[in-house]
């Protein structure tokens, strides 16, 4: 479990009172605050490029029911306490350590940090403008059903984008190009990442996939920003070090990792 995963679990399960470094961002979400991002008025509008919000009636709509409804006989299994592990939207770096082959922390990676930070503000604005245009509801408040979070959370903020996927998908994109040995790993532990969300039954399918869409549109703005440019070419050499000076994450705990993974919540569930 992430280092981070149990105290927030204890925040958002029992409704214990935060501290100051859990909830630091303006928006509730958990992590370290935030700083300037990079695109500012450049920012694409993700309201443009996305495909509409399913909405009741449609083939979308029902297909989101009915994954939302099929997950919930995940519950307390394996996938599930990975499902659990992956509620904490920063821990993507923590996450990821097997797919990379070091943790990155604060320590060892601080120009790494300060990227995904600033990335994560451009992230984190490209989903308020589609959330608040469709207001879709979570999946948990058109049917009934277990999840692993606590649903006063989660209410006061749309289904549709994912912004923890457009988050995690977007850190998963960069992290393989600042390691491409290892680009097949990273992105299919940012893809189960953003697949959590399901099995955790607090975001629809068709908001996940959106995530996916929404962060890599805005990977594919940032890479027009010089600045950008610059500090992905100082944390690939900061990882690659890292890399080098270990430890290794512990082997048998990423084999069974990669094991939960591999199991998609598509599949006939």
């Amino acid at each position: 479990m992430s280092k981070y995963a149990a105290p927030l679990l204890a925040i958002l399960l029992i409704g214990a009172s935060p501290k100051p470094e859990d909830l630091q961002s303006p928006d509730g979400i958990p992590g370290p605050p935030p700083v300037a991002g990079y695109l500012g008025d450049a920012a694409p509008d993700t309201t443009a490029i996305l495909p509409p919000a399913p909405v009741a009636g449609t083939t979308r709509y029902q297909a989101d029911r009915t994954m939302f409804l099929a997950t919930r006989s995940m519950k307390d299994s394996p996938r599930w306490k990975l499902a659990e592990e992956d509620v904490f939207e920063w821990g993507i770096r923590e996450e990821l350590a097997c797919a990379i082959g070091v943790e990155l922390t604060n320590g060892n990676a601080p120009r790494t940090t300060m990227l995904l930070r600033r990335m994560r503000t451009d992230l984190h604005s490209s989903t308020t403008r589609p959330k608040d245009f469709y207001k879709r509801k979570r999946p948990f408040q058109v049917d009934e059903g277990e999840i692993c979070e606590h649903a006063d959370y989660l209410k006061t903020s749309p289904d549709y984008p994912s912004g923890h996927n457009t988050f995690g998908w977007g850190v998963g994109l960069v992290m393989a190009e600042l390691v491409p040995d290892r680009a097949t790993q990273i992105l299919a532990r940012a893809r189960a990442f953003g697949e959590s969300r399901m099995v955790c039954g607090v975001h629809n399918m068709s908001a996940v996939e959106a995530g996916r869409t929404n962060g890599s549109v805005v990977v594919a703005a940032l890479h027009g920003v010089p600045q950008f440019r610059k500090d992905l070419e100082a944390a690939a050499k900061e990882i690659a070090a890292a890399r080098k000076q270990g430890p290794a994450p512990d082997p048998a705990a990423c084999a069974a990792e990669a094991e939960l993974v591999a199991q998609s919540p598509y599949e006939g569930r």
